[in-house]
């Protein structure tokens, strides 16, 4: 039986990052989506030729899986409304908006038997994978800033909407078990967040993330010290490798797009695999929760200092 999809919201991010994949189906079938906003969505679905939903009950009725990609306010309710109805879900991180919330969703889907994904795309980018298979390392920082985004959002936000991809990235590639060691978070007068960078570490493995939201850039890069070589990604496409004095660039090949790169691809087609045989996600909801508490507790320390 094919897989049927769905997807609620039609934002940006899902026009730019997943209908270009979901619509090029491979072994699924794109059954249609639901906007809140029709008016808007109507000519979206048309330019895609999937149908329009009236009603998100149409939509569940119609699907066995469901991608959201709604703002972050509204995915409890609506992750829990498909849950209940049996469906498996993906949806944009966070999970939620508050970690009470996003742990009521994860326990959810575990008493409803359902798949519950957060789309960290980073861990399906096949340069992170790359330096993930890395051992031996002695430090990784990733930084990933901006040219001109401080506001108009408050600190927790900005912490939850962005930076948690730093984070979760940054620690993913570590292996997971971090202690946070010391940390840094600047704001503006009205609150807004000017600057992030947060020291953890793993065994003997440093982290360092960073974050500045005025950077006057918008790179992202990671960098990776072992004994004897020094490795970086710039922007999730180019590897740069230092061994004894030599340096070689490895440019990113050329019949691999933008989506394949920045790890919507892999993560669509992880999810849908995972629907499908009834496996558990690799960024599951409880990935997320790990995630999402990390953050949670760099903005309470930050409180109280």
């Amino acid at each position: 039986m094919t897989l049927r999809i769905g997807m609620v919201g039609l934002g940006n991010i899902a026009q730019k990052a997943w209908l270009p994949v979901l619509a090029d189906a491979q072994g699924w079938r794109l059954a249609g989506a639901f906007s809140p906003n029709q008016q808007k969505a109507r000519p979206i679905c048309d330019s895609w030729r999937i149908p329009l939903y009236a009603t998100l009950d149409g939509l569940i009725n119609d699907c066995d899986a469901i991608f959201v990609h709604t703002s972050t306010a509204t995915h409890f309710s609506i992750v829990k409304q498909l849950l209940l109805a049996g469906k498996d879900v993906c949806v944009d991180k966070p999970l939620a908006a508050t970690l009470a919330e996003a742990e009521q969703l994860v326990a959810l889907a575990q008493q409803r038997g359902r798949k519950l994904m957060v789309a960290f795309n980073r861990r399906f980018a096949p340069r992170y994978l790359q330096l993930k298979a890395l051992g031996g390392l002695a430090s990784l920082r990733m930084d990933k800033h901006r040219s001109d985004s401080v506001g108009p959002r408050d600190l927790f936000f900005t912490l939850l909407d962005d930076y948690l991809h730093v984070v979760d990235t940054a620690l993913w590639l570590g292996g997971g078990g971090a202690t946070l060691q010391s940390g840094t978070l600047l704001t503006n007068d009205d609150g807004e967040m000017l600057y992030a960078e947060h020291h953890f570490q793993v065994d003997k493995l440093q982290i360092t993330t960073s974050m500045h939201r005025r950077a006057g850039t918008q790179r992202e890069s990671v960098m990776a010290i072992a004994d004897g070589s020094v490795w970086q990604v710039d922007d999730m496409r180019e590897l740069r490798q230092e061994t004894a004095g030599r340096l070689v660039i490895d440019p990113v090949p050329g019949w691999q797009s933008t989506l394949e790169q920045r790890g919507f691809a892999g993560a669509a087609r992880h999810f849908i695999d995972c629907a499908q045989n009834q496996t558990m996600p690799q960024t599951s909801g409880e990935q997320a929760l790990a995630a999402q508490r990390v953050i949670e507790k760099l903005w309470r320390d930050s409180d109280r200092e």
